[in-house]
């Protein structure tokens, strides 16, 4: 085979990944997909081209022989799904100083399907595995399948590398170039669809509505372990069943290789099915329509010129808000308008805060007011102002929201803080929660999940609208993350890698302690200056600008921070070491959920460079999205991992418990954190919750505005 034709077949699979797929008869993700033992959709070790519903989340883990996984898939688009994987191979080390010692391995996966399961052809995905790591399960494929009736499913495919140890057929390229790894975290791509190339190929049967039955020729012949002498290899045919406890849960066994038991769990969830059922929320007032004009004692504007009026309107407008858990922050009214600012505390969509309000105000205003003009504020910032009809809202109150959302306007709100004499007298200014936390630290090299559980006190005072003290105390409980005693060997300053000695000696410890200051210095411009200890491991004060107009998918910050790293015990004291960091930041919406993001600038351990992020935003809350950072810190000086990157995911309470809340659960998975690409932590970044109240987000949320 001559060099061009290597070339051409090789860019040809590649191109693959990017093909438009024909259009089908099968909806994508109609189909029950299963997952393999290593947590990525297929049979039990070999993949298939099934796909999973688009957005599905599924967390996986498994153990078989020596080898245990956890993993995390996400349905990233409807063709294009993504896993995260984290390996533990025991007794890895045969030899030299970690001889008898465990491995621990970080892997990223890919898989794209490029042709969808029509009525004579199967679908067809290509798929790379372990492509930004060490390369122990470095493989690619290409695989078809078919479904037989309602119960059958037969796949078959072409492996290369690991995928390919197992009796191959044939080769492309010559010998699969050999990959030096180094410290991890850099694309293997001179290998792919490389070298050697062998089938693997199986069936699935689904007994009934809980059952499935599979059964594969694998093309794994675990030669990395089999050499190590940590498992053996007998046979290259696997057995399983998978068992469907519910939808949301899944349990599996496989015996493998002809010498292994296996086992597994997977948990699926989709941000677009509610774990709870919404609307158990209590329902809102109903609008209340205004008299016929022939009431002329209706619609006299009298009031007007009686304080008196104008006090017991913003009295009963503030109580009524306040059991819909919406502070009122000022309110100013005519004969026809009513121009008030409200501060949402409890509805994770913001118009369903705005519906509320308007129902409110049809109970609470004279019949002369027409126009309702509520502006979202937070942190004492006015962010837009939603103007309305008053007479369209008692026209629609049954019609789809939609029909309301054309017939409202949302422009930016007048660009300055509130004040002190804007409040209502009996507006709170002090609020404290004392709540149970849980911190966990992923991926270290001597343990793959640490935690600490304890009581955390937080307390927040307003001394205006925009200038706001906050803190927090935490106390743990019990928790392994001061069991750490992995010797930090980084060359870098370390700002990240002394994680172990503040949570050794930070107990109790203040997790922050600051003053902030919102501010609206312009139009389309809002500000941050936050000074005192700003996180576990630093204090100082951190400055930031934001340019971001309403109805704008573009935004640009910046930001600048002096910081002293802090004591360990995390109490009043200081370490030697500062730093002055800064990023100027892109921000982007691409609609239907996806947006990026690049903050360019100078880290904590002084390295410079910038991080890349993409993160899908449902509109009810949901958030899933990954980074990388390139600084100029050498891979070698970076340390295992080679540069940063990570998974982060963010669930909204509101999704999982079925009831109104603010709250979320945000995790973030990195494969290692280390020195080098280090951001400063700060509560109160203006991107953050300035995007929550503008036109785009409300575009995707207005479904809610009449719940």
């Amino acid at each position: 085979m001559t060099t061009a034709r290597v070339d051409y077949i090789k860019y040809a699979a590649l191109g693959l990944l990017a093909t438009a797929a024909t259009p089908a008869h099968a909806q994508l993700g109609t189909e029950t997909t299963s997952y393999t033992l290593f947590g990525t959709p297929g049979l039990i070790l070999m993949p298939t081209a099934e796909v999973a519903a688009d957005s599905e989340l599924a967390f996986s883990y498994s153990q078989f022989g020596p080898n245990a996984n956890g993993t995390l898939t996400f349905q990233i688009l409807p063709r294009l799904s993504g896993s995260f994987r984290y390996t533990k191979l025991d007794n890895f080390w045969a030899s030299g100083p970690l001889r008898g010692q465990d491995f621990f391995d970080r892997s990223f996966d890919l898989q794209y399907r490029i042709l969808n399961e029509s009525k004579y052809l199967p679908a067809v995905s290509v798929g790379i595995r372990d492509f930004i790591g060490t390369g122990i399960y470095s493989s690619e494929y290409v695989v078809a399948t078919k479904s037989i009736g309602d119960k059958l499913r037969v796949h078959g495919g072409l492996g290369w590398g690991r995928l390919a140890s197992h009796n191959p057929i044939g080769n492309i390229g010559g010998p699969r170039p050999d990959w030096d790894a180094g410290k991890g975290g850099t694309l293997n791509f001179s290998q792919w669809f490389r070298g050697d190339f062998a089938p693997f190929a199986g069936l699935s049967y689904k007994v009934n509505d809980k059952l499935t039955f599979k059964a594969e020729y694998s093309s794994d012949a675990f030669t990395v372990e089999e050499r190590r002498g940590t498992l053996e290899y007998n046979s290259p045919f696997n057995f399983g069943i998978d068992y469907e406890v519910s939808p949301a849960f899944h349990l599996n066994a496989s015996y493998v290789a002809g010498s292994m038991f296996g086992a597994g769990l997977t948990i699926r969830l989709n941000p677009r099915k509610p774990q709870a059922r919404s609307g158990n929320e209590k329902a809102p007032l109903p609008v209340k329509p205004r008299p016929s004009r022939a009431d002329s004692a209706a619609w006299s504007t009298d009031w007007v010129s009686t304080p008196e009026d104008h006090a017991d309107i913003q009295r009963v407008v503030s109580d009524a808000l306040g059991k819909e858990g919406i502070r009122l922050k000022a309110l100013a009214l005519t004969a026809t308008r009513a121009e008030l600012k409200i501060d949402n505390k409890r509805y994770n969509s913001q118009p369903q805060a705005i519906g509320r309000t308007a129902r409110i105000l049809t109970h609470a205003l004279p019949a002369s007011v027409e126009s309702f003009e509520i502006t979202v504020t937070q942190n004492g910032i006015p962010l837009s102002t939603v103007t309305m009809r008053r007479s369209d809202i008692e026209r629609l109150e049954h019609a789809p929201a939609i029909d309301m959302y054309q017939r409202v306007t949302i422009d930016e709100a007048a660009p300055s803080a509130l004040r002190n004499s804007d409040l209502p007298n009996h507006d709170t200014r002090f609020t404290w929660a004392l709540a149970p936390y849980l911190a966990l630290s992923f991926f270290d090299p001597s343990s793959p999940v640490r935690g600490d559980f304890g009581l955390r006190f937080s307390a927040k005072y307003e001394l205006t609208p925009n200038i706001i003290l906050s803190g927090a105390v935490q106390k743990s409980i019990f928790g392994n993350l001061d069991d750490d005693t992995y010797l930090n060997t980084s060359v870098l300053p370390h700002v990240r890698t002394a994680g172990a000695l503040y949570a050794q000696q930070g107990d109790p410890a203040i997790e922050h302690l600051t003053a902030s200051w919102y501010e609206r210095p312009g139009k389309n411009l809002y500000s941050r200056v936050t000074v005192g200890y700003l996180e576990k491991m630093f204090g100082g004060v951190s400055a930031e600008l934001l340019w971001k107009p309403v109805d704008s998918p573009l935004a640009i910050g910046a930001e600048v921070a002096w910081v002293k790293q802090r004591d360990y015990d995390q109490l009043f004291g200081f370490r030697d070491y500062d730093v002055v960091t800064g990023h100027v930041s892109a921000y982007y919406d691409f609609g239907n959920g996806f947006s990026t993001r690049v903050d360019a600038g100078r880290y904590l351990a002084g390295d410079y460079g910038a991080t890349f992020s993409v993160d899908r935003t449902f509109a009810n809350g949901w958030k899933v999205g990954g980074y990388f950072t390139k600084t100029n810190v050498s891979a070698e000086d970076f340390g295992e991992g080679s540069f940063d990157k990570g998974i982060r995911i963010s669930i909204p309470f509101e999704w999982a418990l079925g009831t109104p809340s603010k709250s979320e659960s945000s995790a973030q998975l990195r494969s290692l954190e280390r020195d080098g690409g280090a951001r400063l932590q700060v509560d109160g970044r203006l991107f953050d919750w300035v995007e929550d109240g503008h036109g785009d987000a409300y575009a995707g949320r207005w479904g809610k505005f009449w719940r």
